[in-house]
């Protein structure tokens, strides 16, 4: 996968660094293709972090996602690539990446990935 998905992330300064509060997002339509089988995976993405100097620019999400569509990779990775992209970009305090996909084959599956980072130390994507 291409590493030009995470140049697509655009942020902008919080204006209340010195205070911890909670962005939650929801993305209801994230989809990616099961790289096994060719088929599209269907997922809602929650994205749930405490900022610290950055948040992220909503449209700029959208489209980091949109890139997801066509690219074949596993549920686990997705999810993990994605909190590694935006933690690398964002730098946060705490962020927490739930990603429950719809069932496929009477199965459901929900990946859940977090990352806890001191204060401007951003681990490494």
């Amino acid at each position: 996968m291409s590493e030009s998905f995470r140049d697509l992330l655009e942020t902008f300064e919080n204006q209340y660094p010195n205070r911890d509060y909670t962005i939650q997002i929801v993305c209801p339509e994230f989809t990616s293709v099961c790289p096994k089988t060719g088929q599209p995976d269907f997922g809602t993405l929650t994205i749930t972090y405490v900022p610290d100097q950055r948040c992220v620019e909503l449209k700029s999400l959208k489209f980091y996602l949109q890139r997801f569509r066509n690219e074949g990779i596993f549920y686990e990775n997705v999810t993990n690539r994605i909190l590694d992209d935006l933690v690398a970009v964002l730098q946060p305090r705490r962020m927490t990446l739930v990603a429950a996909f719809t069932p496929r084959g009477g199965i459901t599956t929900t990946v859940t990935a977090s990352m806890t980072s001191r204060h401007g130390d951003a681990p490494a994507a």
